[in-house]
């Protein structure tokens, strides 16, 4: 197997088309008064079902406070790294190095539509608080520990919360593994760990769900189409693998690191 089979090697207008229309259909949607309304009161009760419960259990309290705190997001991204990179679980050993420079790539794209979508929506007014600034009742995390050191930085509300930066990342790790997924036990773990990681600023109430369900799904579909179904991913993951190459030479040579499918094989 080579990189024209790993990534597109060409355009797939048909696909790129699909994740645009999707994208795009999805914010009209979501633009559109009377589905604005319907979604603000379903996450408002999506809010008090999750929200409520971290007043009843000092226990439950205390896994979703370390669950929402920055340094939490480095464990949930190393987990997903290392599910990407582990060869033949999803993506095949030997592609492991290629594939994981393909998905940086695309993260790199999720950038710029992240900074598109940040501008839009302030040129057009379109921005809003989180629930746990606007929702009466709402329980603040950072109310029951004030104390709290800054580096471990609360994520428990914002000014802007459109659309979910922490969920768009989550949602794209998750269609690219599923585009390399081949049984269906792969594709629920997958979901199931996005879902999960979603979930923190959800019960802290540091978004609403549309700020996921809409938003995040829109960045990840524009990032994953113009990423993964054009040459973008392919050209990008066989460049960075050919300059790379000595950076991962001396690796092969230490114990436990050079059995790594990242490091052991660079075939593209």
């Amino acid at each position: 197997m080579n990189k024209y089979e790993l990534f597109q090697a060409r355009w797939n207008f048909s696909r790129l088309v699909l994740c645009n229309f999707l994208a795009l259909a999805l914010m009209g949607f979501w633009l559109w008064p009377t589905a604005n309304i319907a979604f603000t009161h379903f996450d408002e009760w999506l809010f008090n079902l999750l929200n409520h419960p971290l007043g009843e259990s000092a226990v439950w309290l205390d896994i979703w406070t370390v669950a929402s705190m920055r340094p939490f997001d480095i464990v949930v991204g190393l987990i997903l790294l290392s599910l990407l990179i582990k060869g033949d679980w999803v993506i095949k050993a030997v592609h492991v190095r290629a594939a994981t420079f393909g998905f940086v790539a695309i993260l790199m794209l999720l950038l710029i539509v992240r900074t598109l979508f940040d501008k839009g929506l302030k040129h057009l007014g379109l921005q809003h608080s989180s629930p746990s600034m606007v929702v009466d009742g709402a329980l603040k995390l950072s109310n029951f520990f004030p104390n709290l050191p800054g580096y471990l930085d609360l994520k428990d509300s914002s000014n802007q919360s459109f659309p979910g930066d922490h969920a768009s990342v989550l949602l794209i790790w998750a269609m690219f593994m599923t585009a390399f997924s081949r049984t269906v036990g792969q594709r629920v773990v997958i979901w199931c760990l996005a879902l999960l990681f979603m979930l923190p600023r959800l019960v802290a109430g540091a978004h609403w769900g549309q700020d996921d369900y809409i938003g995040g799904i829109a960045m990840a579909l524009l990032a994953l189409g113009w990423g993964y179904y054009t040459p973008f991913a392919a050209r990008v993951s066989s460049f960075m693998v050919r300059v790379t190459a000595p950076l991962f030479k001396p690796l092969s040579y230490l114990p436990g690191v050079k059995n790594m499918s990242v490091v052991r094989y660079s075939e593209v």
